[in-house]
């Protein structure tokens, strides 16, 4: 990479703690050279505490665009001079663009998420979800599939914190997407989530059960909720195949696993900061494989 930076070579960045196992800068330094941008990428290691500091950095060395990862994704949006609709929704950011100092946050996790529902030949538009989990992930999907025409959103949480936001996210989207029907439920009330099911075209599990090391853990214990004409969808990544999956597939439900969310959502960032496509493929084949 050394031989193609030059004075008028574009930094890009990661924020965030911790960011040494973050595979982003391979990604986006590929797909510059590949895209033929003139620019870098780098990873910072950034405390909640540091946050400002990082924004002052980024605007001082002109710094182009950053990601943002946990835990600073909800305290950065409270920097940015403009926000996505999904951004402002969501109440949290993961990519800003930086135009002369002027910062634009997004949000591209569930971007992500409905791209790669769209590479399995899925549509979110006019259909019915269930999600189980309402975390950053859950929300950013929730949200993302409500500006994208989904008819009714169905969310299951415990009641816990992310419940309560929940309940508030429900009700901005409500107001901002009066066509799309959102209501939140209590996880532990497996006779509803069965009843909510049948009635979904789209299952998505954004919670975290069933996340190496806990492969055969699944947060459906009722297989028979399972049929073909259901898709299922994961966030997990790690196993590829989660115990979800699985279960599904054996019902004869159409899968889709969560890597390609994690592929997607980079690959919008990527043409958020360049207006290009990042070759998605080659990048999939190297990286996420």
């Amino acid at each position: 990479m050394e031989k193609r930076i030059t004075g008028k070579t574009s930094l890009y960045s990661l924020i965030g703690s911790p960011v040494d196992h973050s595979g982003s800068p391979a990604m986006y330094n590929y797909s510059f050279e590949k895209t033929g941008v003139d620019a870098a990428y780098l990873a910072f290691d950034i405390s909640l505490e540091e946050l400002p500091d990082a924004i002052a950095a980024i605007k001082t060395l002109k710094i182009k665009g950053s990601n943002v990862t946990m835990p600073c994704k909800s305290e950065a949006l409270k920097f940015m001079d403009e926000l996505s609709p999904a951004a402002r929704i969501v109440g949290a950011i993961n990519t800003m663009v930086n135009e002369n100092g002027k910062l634009t946050g997004h949000i591209t996790d569930g971007v992500g998420f409905i791209r790669n529902l769209k590479e399995h030949g899925v549509e979110v538009k006019n259909k019915k979800i269930t999600i189980l989990g309402a975390g950053g992930a859950g929300t950013a999907i929730q949200v993302q599939c409500a500006l994208d025409g989904a008819r009714e959103i169905s969310v299951f949480n415990i009641k816990d914190v992310f419940y309560d936001n929940a309940l508030e996210t429900a009700k901005k989207i409500n107001m901002e997407v009066p066509d799309c029907i959102v209501n939140v439920f209590d996880l532990e009330d497996t006779e509803k989530l069965s009843q909510e099911i049948a009635g979904s075209d789209i299952l998505v599990n954004s919670t975290k059960v069933g996340m190496h090391p806990d492969e055969n853990i699944s947060p459906i214990q009722d297989v028979n909720v399972f049929r073909k004409n259901l898709v299922v969808a994961d966030t997990v990544y790690n196993p590829k195949v989660t115990k979800l999956l699985m279960d599904a597939e054996t019902a004869g439900s159409k899968t889709v696993g969560g890597i390609g969310m994690l592929l997607w959502q980079g690959a919008e960032a990527f043409n958020i900061y360049t207006g290009l496509e990042m070759p998605a493929q080659e990048v999939n084949e190297l990286f996420f494989k």
